[in-house]
């Protein structure tokens, strides 16, 4: 039970979207992609509050779980991060098991919608 809340909370699940082409929206692939979210901080939504990861220029990312951290299995954590086959792909240290995680992602201004290579879906909030 507490791996499956860990994954959701450190892959924003407990909101579920659909990736219909909707006006307004757009996939985020290639170039477009590594843009989106190179040298920002992504907010990640989950059910017991927000999760900020900062993708840094260089491939690397870090994490703060704040109140999350009782799931997590630890405070903070770092990882790396790559663009691959149009999906944001990315390695952490220690959460989730170290196991590496695709994502297809599709941005409405600010928000951004994902699904991982698993299924999983939720939302997050690019921020500069």
């Amino acid at each position: 039970m507490r791996f499956v809340f860990v994954t959701a909370a450190v892959t924003a699940m407990g909101i579920s979207c659909a990736f219909a082409d909707d006006a307004g929206s757009s996939k985020l692939e290639g170039d477009t992609l590594k843009k989106a979210v190179s040298g920002k901080t992504v907010h990640l939504a989950t059910p017991l509050g927000t999760l900020p990861i900062r993708f840094r220029m260089n491939g690397t990312m870090s994490g703060t779980a704040g109140e999350l951290a009782a799931y997590t299995g630890s405070a903070a954590d770092s990882g790396r991060w790559w663009v691959s086959s149009e999906k944001l792909c990315q390695r952490w240290q220690t959460w989730l098991d170290r196991k590496i995680y695709c994502f297809t992602l599709r941005q409405e201004g600010r928000d951004v919608h994902w699904v991982r290579n698993d299924g999983l879906s939720g939302k997050a909030t690019i921020v500069r």
